[in-house]
């Protein structure tokens, strides 16, 4: 409905239109389409697909801007340990693992083939059962039921926006039926895959409901939900999708992490970061990268040095805004990659002119500074950079404690209604898990 000033209002949700936030925050509404893109400032869509915020939101985003609001501190949360039982495929450098760890998940086995992914596991918790290698050659029958959860992010590049984006085209995307294979062997009560955002609208939803249908002819069913890390402890923007799925012969419910009504800063985050190893920029890079504000990318340099920087990219369309991109202290970073100095991807110290250090990129990623990475800095980058964010991987380990143990608290979690099979609703079920 519409209120006496024309701004569009909802009367049970009470959520308000761009130009009234930016009229109550007393910024422009381009400010807040600016905020919500960064993700400063959360919004939904509703029906017709337009921003809309909620009274509440506002109400936060005012203290904080006021200097009313405390600013939150980092730290990587831990909870007593449970008898829940965990299996993890694609573990990587532990990111996940560490997480579920942390909520109280005993793990049981971790298969991995990168060695020095599998060597930092191994150093930091001697006490779990690693197999480094393909996991097509992995038997996982002897673990049938005897464990409560099959978990893995199988590699997302096959999805990711950034890459190719073939799907099931590319060798990496069947790797989802490997998972598949293991929760069909194992019969775990419920299974956890974790992707990129970029899944749910891959091939027009088709790749994802590909998956959803042969989990569902598995005897599971299944929910999604995309969480956005900035909002679960993470001093990063980086989002990704979770599907849950849940053996048919059971009667828990879908439960996901609540966002926060916070973010934490990459000022905090960064706060008495040990030093350690980071990669150098050339001497010409540096001396172009000393000019761009915190913040700040390839446009706010001179004329001349954006022509030098970008070379024939400076011509083409688009904004570009990873290239000489330098931090902010202020705001949670930007989604790490594989290495913090690639040329579409810059990821520059806000405050000193070089790229972002080894234990930079995992306090970022919410590691704890005892968690150590083993293999060459290159390796090292990569491990963290393709790494779930531990405090996103605990906020949803603490979901799946409650749903077996049946707590569900409304404080922290949302429940997730289960995913139709019904062609005509699938746009519609993504829309809701893209924008709630």
């Amino acid at each position: 409905m519409f209120n006496q000033d024309n701004n569009v209002i909802d009367e049970v949700q009470q959520v308000v239109s761009v130009h009234k936030a930016a009229e109550i925050l007393r910024v422009s509404p381009d400010t807040i389409r600016r905020w919500a893109k960064k993700g400063l400032v959360k919004a939904k869509r509703d029906i017709l697909g337009y921003r809309v915020f909620s009274l509440e939101e506002l109400e936060r985003v005012q203290k904080k801007c006021s200097g009313d609001s405390n600013e939150h501190v980092f730290k990587v949360f831990k909870s007593p340990p449970t008898d829940h039982t965990i299996i993890e495929l694609f573990s990587g450098c532990g990111g996940m693992a560490s997480g579920f760890s942390n909520a109280g998940l005993q793990t049981k086995l971790l298969v991995e083939i990168d060695k020095d992914a599998v060597e930092t596991l191994k150093h930091n918790r001697p006490d779990w059962e690693v197999i480094q290698g393909n996991i097509a050659d992995v038997d996982f029958t002897s673990y049938k039921g005897k464990v409560d959860i099959v978990a893995g992010g199988f590699p997302c590049q096959a999805f990711s926006y950034a890459g190719k984006g073939q799907g099931f085209a590319d060798i990496r995307g069947t790797l989802f039926f490997e998972f598949a294979r293991c929760v069909e062997e194992v019969q775990p009560k419920i299974a956890v895959a974790e992707n990129v955002r970029g899944l749910v609208k891959h091939d027009k939803g088709r790749t994802l409901a590909v998956m959803l249908k042969y989990l569902h002819k598995l005897g599971y069913k299944t929910a999604y939900h995309v969480l956005k890390a900035q909002f679960l402890d993470v001093a990063q923007k980086r989002e990704r999708l979770v599907i849950i799925a849940v053996r048919e012969d059971s009667n828990l419910l879908a439960y996901y992490p609540k966002e926060k009504d916070y973010t934490i800063s990459l000022g905090m985050a960064l706060k008495d970061c040990p030093l350690s190893m980071s990669q150098k920029y050339p001497k010409r890079k540096k001396e172009i990268m000393e000019l761009v504000p915190p913040g700040g990318y390839w446009r706010d340099l001179p004329i001349d040095l954006q022509k030098e920087y970008m070379q024939k990219s400076f011509y083409l369309a688009g904004g570009r805004t990873g290239m000489a991109r330098r931090l902010s202290w202020d705001e949670p970073s930007l989604t790490l990659t594989t290495a913090p100095a690639q040329k579409q991807t810059e990821r520059c110290h806000p405050g000193e002119t070089r790229p972002l250090s080894v234990r930079e990129y995992a306090r970022i990623q919410s590691f704890p500074d005892e968690w150590e990475f083993m293999g060459s800095i290159t390796s090292q980058y990569k491990q963290i950079g393709n790494a779930v964010p531990v405090n996103l991987a605990y906020h949803l380990g603490r979901c799946l404690v409650a749903m077996l143990d049946g707590k569900f608290d409304k404080e922290t979690m949302i429940i997730q209604p289960w995913c139709s099979l019904d062609e005509s609703k699938k746009e519609e079920y993504q829309q809701m898990c893209l924008f709630q």
